[in-house]
């Protein structure tokens, strides 16, 4: 197993991506506080560049590889957000990338990877059975394969978000992560241990994905069932790199139904008017369920993603009336 991130390697991951990413907001809505009862700050990384915090993994990783390893062309497996980060970096780097992603996959994503240039292949109903595929494109073809959480330089990247956050914020009680694979949380864990060690961060995860909760309490990787709306989410394997660091670092690890997700989503409608996905809102549904156990607190709570499809964000509209 590589070794993990530290702190010196994520500002190193800061002056990389710098010219490539958006420096994203930290907004405190009145409206929020009053929903969950402390003084909530919303993390947008849904206004990030492609729509979400990935991008900021995958163009630090690309920057550090040796050129000799990707001159064929990289590829990886992906719900979405992280094969936008991927290709991006790709076309940034002028190299061929591949894309794998489930049947199904959200269209808007989609069309998002092969405007960047990336070839995609629709292979297996879930992420995980996409990346048995992606690792076998990289045999035949020469290409490297880039994992979508186990690689210290994306989590490097992706926790330049958190150092933001604590530059624009002080005296922060607990930060709300969502957890797929766990690259987001982590780089969170690393940043609040080195800088603010008395920040809590807690894991917010789909219930009906709970494999990364369950890695987690079982202190080593573990299978579940996945069935998720949330993409962001919907990974069936506990990732080790990730895990690894949330055993030691997170504060806690809690689930949130498909319902209360959505819920979030037409919170995040109704009082920053702005689109959240369903992996992006699964923080802020995270921070309702601790209601009471963070009264009065200053939280944070990340957005990390904006990419929601239409038939998606029509069904949470039409049955919430937002």
């Amino acid at each position: 197993m590589p070794d993990r991130p530290t702190i010196t390697d994520v500002y190193d991951a800061r002056k990389r991506i710098s010219g490539h990413i958006t420096r994203t907001p930290l907004r405190n809505y009145p409206s929020l506080d009053e929903l969950v009862g402390a003084e909530v700050w919303i993390k947008h990384e849904n206004f990030q560049t492609l729509g979400a915090f990935k991008v900021r993994g995958g163009l630090n990783l690309l920057s550090k590889i040796d050129p000799e390893l990707i001159d064929n062309g990289v590829v990886g497996a992906s719900s979405g957000n992280h094969g936008q980060s991927i290709a991006y970096a790709a076309r940034t780097h002028k190299i061929p990338c591949v894309i794998v992603v489930p049947v199904g996959a959200n269209p808007d994503k989609v069309r998002s990877m092969q405007n960047l240039g990336a070839e995609v292949v629709f292979e297996g109903s879930y992420y995980d059975q996409s990346r048995d595929a992606a690792k076998n494109i990289a045999e035949e073809r020469g290409f490297y394969y880039i994992d979508a959480a186990n690689e210290p330089d994306l989590i490097a990247g992706v926790a330049t978000y958190s150092l933001e956050i604590f530059e624009d914020l002080s005296d922060i009680d607990t930060i709300f992560a969502p957890i797929g694979a766990g690259s987001g949380a982590a780089g969170a864990c690393i940043v609040a241990a080195a800088v603010s060690p008395s920040t809590r961060v807690i894991g917010v995860q789909a219930e009906a994905a709970p494999a990364a909760q369950l890695s987690w309490k079982a202190g080593k990787p573990v299978a579940a069932e996945m069935k998720t709306s949330a993409e962001g989410l919907a990974t069936a394997y506990g990732y080790e790199l990730p895990q690894t660091i949330l055993r030691d670092l997170l504060e806690d690890f809690i689930l949130v139904s498909e319902d209360a997700i959505e819920d979030a989503v037409s919170d995040y409608l109704d009082h920053t008017h702005s689109l959240v996905e369903g992996a992006g809102a699964a923080a802020l549904a995270g921070a309702k369920d601790q209601r009471e156990k963070i009264k009065g607190q200053r939280v944070v709570v990340i957005a990390s993603g904006a990419n929601l499809s239409r038939a998606h964000l029509s069904k949470i509209v039409g049955t919430r009336g937002a």
